[in-house]
């Protein structure tokens, strides 16, 4: 009986002793590399990021990336050189239209003025209107339309510069069609959409049907409620995303 109780005790001590080789320098090493305080902090990380403020509106990705707005440098109404840093911080929408527009224009601009009297005591929220003619467009021109307009906005600038570079802008940095074409009424086509962009210069926006709105339909107005061809506005659904965005932190 003593020796099996010796046997039992020499057993139990050969575990612990074992235990104790291959267990407990991993514990230290753990303990040493910091392993077990970065799982507490990654923790932590996984909580702040799901009570981030963010809203539902998705990123518009192309390649995988989200789209970001370019760089671009052009002159406004009052004669200030404006760039996209000026929006930093900043919710706001971007057209592509000129003066002399005898068609969407006037319809487009209309339903900015509309939104910009619903955010008037926001100072995140601004417009950049990018004139596609602005060999015509000349820093007085766009000064008088936006008081015919009634643009109010300090951050709502329309802007004027170089034609290529504003094409550019356009066709490339947003995929919003625009060119100088003769044989249209007013001699140029260009896109009757909005983009709406983040604090960050991401282009956002909601999901229909499972898949990203991309741009906002500018040209119906909520008062008319859907076009000829039975499309309904989205200047309700824009002004909603606006407010979404407002609301996310940088």
């Amino acid at each position: 009986m003593n020796n099996k109780s010796n046997y039992s005790y020499v057993g139990v001590a050969f575990i612990i002793l074992v235990f104790g080789i291959i267990f407990i320098p991993k514990i230290i090493n753990r303990i040493s590399n910091n392993s077990i305080v970065e799982d507490d902090r990654l923790n932590v990380k996984n909580e702040k990021h799901t009570t981030k403020s963010e809203s539902d509106l998705a990123f518009i990705e192309i390649n995988g990336e989200a789209k970001k707005v370019p760089s671009f440098s052009f002159t406004n109404q009052n004669g200030t050189l404006i760039t996209n840093t000026d929006y930093k911080g900043k919710v706001y929408i971007v057209e592509f239209f000129f003066t002399t527009c005898p068609t969407i224009c006037p319809k487009m601009n209309n339903n900015l003025v509309q939104i910009q009297n619903t955010f008037q005591e926001n100072e995140d929220f601004g417009i950049a209107s990018f004139s596609i003619n602005p060999e015509h467009d000349t820093i007085q021109v766009l000064k008088n339309y936006a008081e015919q307009y009634g643009i109010t906005n300090p951050n709502w600038h329309l802007m004027t510069g170089e034609q290529a570079d504003i094409y550019k802008l356009a066709n490339q940095g947003f995929n919003l069609y625009t060119a100088q074409e003769d044989s249209v009424e007013g001699g140029f086509e260009h896109s009757g959409n909005f983009a709406l962009i983040d604090k960050n210069g991401f282009i956002r926006s909601r999901i229909v049907n499972g898949n990203p709105l991309i741009y906002y339909n500018g040209i119906i107005s909520e008062a008319e409620g859907l076009d000829d061809d039975g499309q309904e506005q989205q200047i309700t659904m824009l002004k909603e995303d606006i407010i979404k965005l407002l609301n996310e932190k940088l």
